[in-house]
């Protein structure tokens, strides 16, 4: 599809320098220069998709998205609704990966269910510049990861998680600030209590 037509059609805007294979993207994203959305691709309405953004057919983001620079999303990875992206954090779909041209591999990679680990960012969940997020992770809700971290784990929702490996080390409000000790917001002044290590407003 071109560019002129997802505009027009859509109400999306698509630079002229990206590349927009997909018919479903939704109404007031803006996909920026260099990016290349692939076919099958699915793209919800006001998402930002920033300059040399790759998203693979297969892939699925949600509406108000915020996908920052150099991200790539592979085929299995779901993003939900008002998720961050941030630049160059990286995704994977395969926990054990080869050239699927190598004839010793070439029959596993004839089927996606064979190799394709899914991986899901919840709602408003935010990942840090060059996090790294190993494949078949959970990102919960509102959860944030911490710029570099590697994720080998499933994050909770509203967890902090910072390092390599990943660690949580305390929670953040849904408006991301991190939590004082007591559980409260310190920019909006929500407080929570924290049952079962699940966090919930007070």
């Amino acid at each position: 599809m071109s560019a002129s037509s997802v505009s027009i059609e859509s109400g999306a805007y698509v630079h002229p320098s990206a590349l927009c294979e997909s018919d479903d993207i939704g109404d007031g994203t803006r996909i920026w220069a260099f990016a290349h959305i692939m076919s099958g691709a699915v793209i919800g309405r006001d998402c930002n998709i920033c300059d040399q953004v790759f998203v693979e057919g297969g892939a699925r983001i949600g509406a108000r998205v915020t996908v920052k620079n150099q991200v790539m999303i592979w085929d299995g990875v779901t993003v939900e609704d008002d998720a961050f992206l941030g630049p160059g954090m990286i995704f994977t779909n395969d926990l054990y990966p080869r050239s699927a041209r190598m004839p010793q591999v070439a029959d596993r990679y004839r089927r996606n269910e064979n190799w394709l680990v899914p991986t899901t960012v919840g709602r408003g969940a935010s990942i840090g510049a060059g996090a790294v997020i190993l494949c078949g992770m959970t990102i919960g809700p509102y959860a944030m990861i911490g710029a570099g971290a590697v994720v080998v784990s499933d994050v909770p929702a509203h967890r902090l998680f910072v390092g390599q490996p990943a660690k949580a080390i305390g929670w953040v409000c849904t408006c991301g600030m991190r939590l004082d000790s007591s559980l409260r917001c310190p920019t909006c002044g929500q407080s929570h209590t924290c049952r079962d290590d699940r966090l919930e407003i007070a």
